[in-house]
């Protein structure tokens, strides 16, 4: 094996990640990837008219900003600016009014009400010791935490069903409706085990750190990666599909290789070098339901009834608790909700260099059954102008991607899959570690621990453990 040079297939935040870490170690690193641009999900690409510029797929960065390898290396020296709202999260009600959760965790009394005290007793600690809580939570499962007594009381609350904490801890309108938008990011319906854990996570973050979006746009992440990638002697490849027979020719089992594949992709390229045991984690690997998005160019701003809607860069409409409990349920029980829960985000509010003077961007999209066929724009403008009359008077030009859409666009986005994988009680525990049980080859894609997001702590975990095993 050639431990001097290192492949690694896939150019995503943890591909990158991967590969700088192997750079820093004196490999000899290429990055191949299948699309004419590199970067995954965190690409911004024109999607709807000249000078609009859209974020493929992530588009609001709490965990890149916090991610300890990102922090570890000179982004900034690349270009890479972060920007933030006035407040990280708005979520309008159908009163006109809208509860918008501030940055300063202090404020939530005045927020919050009866609700603000209880919330802050859920979220300080994490915010409070927040750079050490992230290091813990986004390394690889399997491992003794930094901190093991505040890890634990974290899971005690995290592994509880999100409706278990809606209904105990919280009791007014505006704190459940504002913790449902939350875990509904989990992709979870709230009745089942491990959908508080993201909601708190996401909560503590948007406290901690905020929810920034970078200087233009998501791909703005992956110029800076690769720019320090190119420092450090690695080279990236794009437009190089690769598969078995290809990568036998650029040394195949023979050459350290990391994929920031899906584990069947790794598969499908690599079987006959992988152990069964592995082979059978990867078909057993579940999919978590997929996503259904739209672009939009727009002639002005959202017109929301709520004007502190424009605070903030990301906006969650799906009105009451109860309401948004209803559209996930309908999700995961494979069928899309009539009135969807829209994630929203409106870049441009706070970034000029996304839309041309007066004019605006904004990116929504709804949980869907994996692989769904269903066209949701109409569902999705409902929603919209729900809160925002008038909204498609403003629309100039959309973009509609349905979940196959988005995975030709992204081969790692199965059935519209941006989770990498479902996040079940046995897939949280038990996800595809790194190594496949041969020498030389792993997964560093976020179906593995510790899951999804731009973090690219996958990507760095893997790298080191091969540096660990092949050294």
């Amino acid at each position: 094996m050639q431990t001097k040079r290192a492949l690694v297939i896939g150019s995503g935040p943890n591909g990158l990640a991967a590969a700088i870490a192997l750079a820093q170690a004196g490999l000899r690193v290429e990055v191949y990837e299948a699309e004419a641009e590199a970067g995954g999900g965190a690409r911004t690409l024109p999607l709807t008219l000249p000078g609009f510029l859209h974020d493929f797929g992530s588009a609001v960065h709490p965990m890149a900003v916090s991610s300890p390898f990102f922090k570890s290396l000179p982004l900034a020296e690349y270009g890479l600016e972060w920007i933030h709202g006035e407040a990280p999260l708005a979520h309008p009600l159908d009163d006109g009014t809208a509860v918008v959760l501030e940055q300063d965790l202090s404020t939530t009394d005045r927020v919050l009400g009866m609700d603000g005290r209880r919330w802050r007793a859920l979220l300080q600690p994490l915010v409070e010791h927040w750079d050490d809580f992230v290091k813990d939570a986004l390394g690889p499962v399997v491992r003794m935490p930094r901190h093991p007594l505040r890890m634990a009381r974290f899971g005690m609350s995290g592994v509880q069903p999100a409706q278990w904490i809606a209904r105990n801890e919280l009791e007014g309108v505006l704190a459940r409706a504002l913790f449902a938008g939350l875990a509904a990011h989990t992709f979870l319906s709230f009745d089942r085990p491990l959908s508080s854990a993201m909601t708190l996570v996401l909560a503590a973050a948007a406290h901690a750190v905020g929810w920034p979006v970078p200087r233009g746009g998501s791909g703005a992440i992956t110029r800076a990666l690769v720019a320090h990638l190119e420092k450090l002697g690695g080279t990236v490849h794009t437009a190089r599909r690769i598969d078995a027979q290809t990568w036998k020719e650029l040394g195949g089992h023979e050459t350290l290789t990391l994929f920031d594949t899906t584990p069947r992709a790794l598969m499908a390229i690599a079987r006959e070098h992988v152990n069964e045991g592995f082979w059978q984690t990867a078909k057993k690997f579940a999919q978590a339901p997929g996503v259904f998005k739209i672009d939009y160019a727009l002639s002005q701003p959202v017109p929301w009834k709520a004007r502190d809607c424009q605070r903030a860069i990301t906006v969650h409409l799906g009105g009451t608790y109860e309401e948004i409990a209803a559209s996930e349920d309908a999700m995961t029980r494979g069928r899309c909700a009539e009135r969807p829960f829209v994630i929203a985000a409106q870049p441009s509010l706070y970034d000029e260099t996304r839309a041309p003077a007066g004019k605006h961007v904004l990116w929504a999209y709804c949980h869907v059954p994996n692989g769904s066929t269903v066209d949701m724009t109409e569902r999705i403008e409902e929603q919209i102008e729900r809160f925002a009359p008038g909204f498609r008077d403003c629309v100039l030009m959309r973009k509609v991607s349905s979940p196959a859409d988005l995975e030709a666009m992204d081969a790692n986005l199965v059935g519209g899959d941006i989770s990498g994988g479902a996040m079940t009680v046995r897939q949280f525990l038990f996800r595809p570690s790194y190594a496949t049980g041969t020498r030389g080859l792993y997964l560093c894609s976020s179906s593995t621990a510790p899951g999804g997001g731009v973090h690219g702590m996958c990507g760095a975990n893997a790298a080191r453990l091969a540096l660990r095993q092949t050294r």
